[in-house]
């Protein structure tokens, strides 16, 4: 009987591991909250990987599709539920994330002889009546990532490993974004993906080099398709939610 905790924490361990492998290769995203609203920006090769939830909420998310596409329902449905019952206003990410969404994972995680979760998400929500925009990770083991008002207030990263999603966030975090459109700022959220792109199969180093981002930016694009989306803060309608083109930096 004594040996059953320590069972399960290497079973905890292992499951850990197994994820992270599965994880690994998934294309980066990179989000970031600019003058016209939230910005989201990834490159996929064959699904969609960008998605609309609520009036003024978004998600990205990599890792398995059918797991994505069963956390995407489950977040429509929470929010749906909620907007029905009380009001749009009373819709909440944060409440979302961390009273529905996040159990689930946790649970599903943590029970070891039934399959976790395949998928890392990235939640955005637009702030109301002149609050910060919420930008919120959300891990296979349920774990939430925010910096409560300061990090993933202003841009977040999601990626297959922990450096390259590192890197990501000190790219983002040396520029100066925040005040820009969003046909400006997309340029400088598709260099984020690529940095972390580029990082993926290394598991230390610094920053690429400019040549290296404008080089890799430029045979990606050949070889999957951009996603853009924008939060629209700005939108006359409930419906805050936009896709962007990109044609030499602008949408």
């Amino acid at each position: 009987m004594t040996e059953e905790p320590y069972r399960w924490v290497e079973a905890i361990a292992n499951r850990r591991e197994y994820i992270e492998n599965q994880l690994a290769a998934g294309s980066p995203i990179a989000a970031l909250s600019c003058a016209d609203g939230v910005l989201f920006v990834t490159v996929s090769r064959e699904q969609q990987k960008l998605f609309e939830i609520y009036d003024r909420i978004a998600m990205g998310g990599i890792g398995h599709p059918g797991d994505i596409e069963r956390l995407r329902m489950s977040a429509i449905e929470v929010a749906s539920s909620e907007g029905f019952s009380r009001s749009a206003n009373d819709v909440s990410l944060r409440r979302m994330a961390a009273y529905s969404l996040s159990p689930v994972l946790k649970n599903a995680f943590e029970q070891i002889y039934g399959p976790p979760f395949l998928a890392r998400m990235l939640f955005a929500e637009l702030g109301r009546n002149g609050e910060p925009d919420l930008l919120l990770r959300l891990d296979y083991d349920g774990s939430l990532h925010s910096n409560g008002g300061v990090g993933p207030e202003r841009f977040a990263a999601i990626s297959g490993k922990e450096h390259s999603t590192r890197m990501m966030t000190q790219f983002l975090s040396e520029k100066k974004w925040a005040q820009l459109s969003s046909a400006e700022a997309l340029p400088v959220a598709l260099d984020a993906w690529v940095v972390g792109h580029l990082t993926l199969v290394h598991e230390e180093g610094e920053l690429p080099s400019r040549e290296e981002i404008a080089a890799h930016r430029q045979e990606q694009l050949g070889a999957g398709t951009l996603e853009a989306v924008l939060l629209d803060r700005r939108a006359s309608s409930n419906t805050a939610y936009r896709k962007l083109k990109m044609h030499d930096g602008r949408d």
